[in-house]
Formats: structure tokens, sequence, C-alpha cells
């Protein structure tokens, strides 16, 4: 039996452009990231001119207005791009969700003047965003933050440390969560602060199991002045304006997430469809035929997980709920297929000259950022149950 050659997805697009659009997305992915993706993540290079290719062509403005430089596509059709960006390469398709949540605040919070001077830059001017939220000692426990900013005549003075930050360093302007009053959550006010701002710097990347290429490092304010013009909606209203944006982001990682699976999956049904053992193809055999539909039905389930949140959130519909179950069950399916797809390569699957470890370590990631899937637990449970006693 030959070699089997992954198949595109066969997804459901809701118009002929969005058809052309995922055509446009899968040319992209396969010239000009996937080629060079193991090569650049095991050197732990930023393709920074992924991304300037990709705002260029479009690509990081996508669920966003058009008058802005946005490309008014509704969610689904977004999702649908993150997740054949992050097939070829995690680190592209990340990038691109950080980047829209780190320009959700602005474009949905902010005043009618900020957006006509900030956002067509933003989303299709070549800048790239990092959302910056967590800090060293405030994972979970977002409203715990210590990064204060104080108001200093028509100015806001910005101090703190925020910690896991992706495109720590390189990014260009960062949404910074910042408390400007009491403690908890009703004192919290977000700003869009630019990067080569007096007193931003980054510490060095982090060294991380996984994504290598994407750089995950702490960003320290001191004493950075911004304008009052810079803060995002109203004082006290930013850990509002954070949770909305995360509902959001969830799904991003969500679509990632099924498309490391989906990459996994395909790697494992072309190596199990050509490996030959016992004098026929290893996918022959029951056991491992039974461990590829696994795979693919769980990526499936996923899938239209995601889709079906979008599409709420498309209509303007409640999705909280269903956006953490889709982030809870893509990024749990994606581990578990990644590990499966090791598994049916043997001890090839081990090596780095197959892409399925890669894929395995990178998995690992989703099930972390942007709420750990404990988090997600907790979220649909108040969905269900209401909020905990105490």
């Amino acid at each position: 039996m030959p070699d089997r050659a992954p198949q595109p997805v066969d997804r459901q697009l809701p118009t002929d452009e969005a058809r052309d659009l995922i055509s446009l997305v899968r040319d992209i992915a396969q010239h000009e990231i996937a080629p060079t993706a193991a090569e650049e993540e095991g050197a732990g290079h930023f393709p920074r001119e992924v991304f300037t290719l990709l705002s260029r062509t479009g690509l990081l403005g996508l669920p966003y207005a058009s008058e802005h430089g946005g490309a008014d596509q509704p969610y689904e059709v977004y999702l649908q791009v993150l997740e054949e960006l992050a097939a070829a390469r995690l680190t592209v398709g990340l990038g691109v969700s950080v980047h829209t949540l780190s320009s959700y605040a602005l474009a949905t919070y902010g005043t009618k003047e900020q957006r006509v001077e900030h956002l067509p830059a933003m989303l299709g001017g070549g800048l790239l965003g990092a959302y910056c939220l967590s800090e060293p000692s405030s994972g979970s426990d977002a409203a715990s933050l210590r990064t204060r900013a104080v108001r200093e005549g028509d100015d806001w003075v910005i101090t703190g440390t925020k910690a896991w930050i992706t495109h720590g360093g390189v990014a260009d302007f960062y949404t910074v969560m910042a408390r400007t009053g009491e403690e908890g959550p009703r004192g919290i006010t977000a700003f869009l602060v630019p990067a080569d701002a007096e007193g931003v710097s980054a510490a060095a990347p982090e060294k991380k199991m996984g994504m290598k290429g994407s750089p995950t490092a702490q960003v320290h304010f001191d004493g950075v002045r911004v304008p009052d013009g810079r803060r995002i909606g109203e004082e006290g209203q930013g850990f509002a304006i954070a949770l909305s944006a995360l509902d959001s982001g969830r799904l991003g990682i969500a679509a990632c997430a099924i498309g490391v699976a989906q990459a996994a999956l395909d790697e494992a049904v072309g190596y199990a469809t050509g490996r030959q053992q016992f004098g026929r193809p290893i996918a022959d055999f029951q056991g491992l035929r039974f461990m590829l539909a696994d795979m693919a039905t769980q990526i499936e389930a996923g899938r239209a997980l995601y889709l079906a949140a979008a599409r709420l959130r498309d209509a303007g519909r409640p999705f909280a709920k269903q956006a953490a179950m889709a982030k809870l069950h893509c990024t749990d399916t994606a581990m578990k297929v990644t590990i499966d797809a090791v598994q049916v390569l043997g001890g090839y699957g081990y090596t780095a000259d197959f892409p399925a470890e890669r894929y395995m370590r990178e998995a690992k990631v989703l099930q972390i950022v942007e709420g750990t899937n404990q988090i997600q637990r907790m979220v649909i449970a108040r969905h269900l149950a209401g909020p905990e006693t105490r």
C-alpha cells in the first residue's frame, strides 16, 4: 500500500469569499510556513517575516471591521484560518491568535477616535501585539494583579512586571491591564502601550519545552508614561474587558489545538500506510486502525465544538460557556492525539527526524495558556450550577 498524502480538511464555509480565503491561507502555509517550521523551531527562530506577510495579505485583522483595516470575517471563518496556520506551525497560528486578542480591547471598547488613530496600523500596518494580564504572582488569580498605573495630570505612569507574555520583547504594542484603584477586579484599567515607550523592557525569553520559536518573556514597565488617550474603556473596566477578550481568545486556542491535532493525525496516517511490518502496512492492523479512527473522531468533535461556539458569537449570543468547553475539549484532544501519533510512529516518533514529537511538546502548552483547563472546568461548572459558595 502506498503512502497516503494528507487530504485538506473538508470545511463548511459560509461564502465563496471564505473559500478563497482558506485557499490563500493554505498556499501561504504550504509554501511560506511549513517548509522551514521544524528547522526554525529547533533553532528558536521567531518568524517575524511571516507575520509581516500575513499583515500585508490582510490576515492579521480578519474578524475586525474593514473601515479600520480588518476584513469583516465572521469568527467561524477566522478560526478555521487559525487552524490551517497552526497545522503548519503553531508559533504562527498561536501568534495570530494572540495578536487578535491584543487588538480586541481597542477594537471593542476604544473610542471612535482611538480606533481611527491606532487600529489601521495594528490590523494591517505590519505591527504585532502582545496581551499583558498575567504576572509572576497572579496567573489564574488574575484579579490580584499588582502592576499599577498612577494618574499624573493628563498621563498615567505604569509600573510593574507582566509574565508569560507571548511576543514579549518582539511586539510593537502591549495591551496592559494595570491597577488604578481598589484591590480586586473593579480596580483594574486597560491601556494601549507602545513597545518603544521609555521604561518598557523585556527579560530574556523563557526556555520552554515546545514552541521555542515563539518568544515568551516577562515584560517590565518602569515608570512608563502614557497619555490618558491610550486608556481603553472606563477606569475600573479593565478586568471586564480582559475577561471578554479571553472568551474570544479561548476559541482561538481551541482552533490552534485542532490544527496541531490534525497535523499529528496526518503524520500518523501517512506513516502507518507506508510503514511495512510482517509483510504488510501497519495500518492493516486493527489495533492501530482503531487508534487512527479515535484520533479522527475526537478531532472532528473538537472542530464542531469550536465552530458551534463561534457561530453563537457571530450571532451575538452568549458563548462564554461554549468557549470554555471548546478550549477544554480541543486542547485535551490535541494532547491525546499527539501522544497517540508518537505511539503510531514507534521509535521514530520519539526522534526529531519526524514532527510527531514536536507536535506533542507543543500541544501541552495549549492546556495551560489563556486559562488552564482546570479553570475552564470551573467556568463551565459556574454556568451549570452557579458560583461556588464560600
